[in-house]
């Protein structure tokens, strides 16, 4: 009798005794990337994917930096900003 080339792929053959943990794994794997991606979402509410702008005071010290104003201009608009 000729051996077919689907055989040993059913229950309980070569294939499913691989492929079946295979595919078990992995449905597992993402289950665990969703539950995770899920509760990292709803851990943090208020955060957004876009990062948050610049407050006026890191704005303020980047010119600093910058050199786009001067010492007495800076402390000047330190002090505004402070009031």
């Amino acid at each position: 009798m000729m051996h077919e080339w689907w055989e040993g792929w059913g229950p309980g053959g070569w294939g499913g005794m691989w492929f079946g943990p295979l595919i078990w794994l992995v449905l597992l794997a993402l289950l665990i990337i969703g539950i995770s991606y899920v509760w990292r979402r709803s851990s943090n509410p208020g955060e957004t994917a876009y990062p948050h702008s610049p407050t006026p005071r890191q704005i303020l010290n980047e010119r600093f930096a910058k050199g786009e104003i001067d010492k007495d201009e800076y402390q000047e608009r330190l002090n505004a900003l402070r009031d």
